[in-house]
């Protein structure tokens, strides 16, 4: 692996942070300053703290911690898609479809954790 754009759980991550972007844009007017920016700020914060935590992967206690900021940035960006759904007349497939993909990213990013966790030196 020679940079962070090899793992699987960037590459996701960051793709699912483009389409959520795009979807917020949607949204009515107010609410692309409410919620919409609260979840693309999560959404993002996932590829980030991957990558800052890569940048200190020499320290593993480091790494771990922002991989673990990763996880939960990953379940806040859910909760956020959650109230959008609840609360707006949205594409429901379109959203259903954004949410199961984080769901997979959940549980690669903590599969990835316990590697790091076990395997890293």
């Amino acid at each position: 692996m020679r940079s962070y754009k090899d793992l699987e759980i960037y590459q996701l991550s960051y793709d699912l942070a483009v389409k959520v972007h795009k979807f917020t844009l949607r949204l009515p007017q107010y609410e692309q300053y409410e919620e919409g920016r609260q979840v693309r700020k999560s959404s993002k914060g996932i590829a980030s703290c991957i990558v800052e935590g890569y940048g200190r992967r020499k320290y593993k206690a480091d790494f771990m911690k922002f991989l673990t900021c990763s996880h939960a940035s990953c379940d806040e960006t859910i909760v956020h898609l959650n109230f959008l759904k609840d609360i707006h007349e949205l594409d429901i497939g379109e959203l259903n479809y954004i949410l199961e993909k984080y769901d997979e990213l959940g549980r690669k990013i903590n599969k990835y954790i316990q590697y790091v966790e076990k395997e890293w030196k």
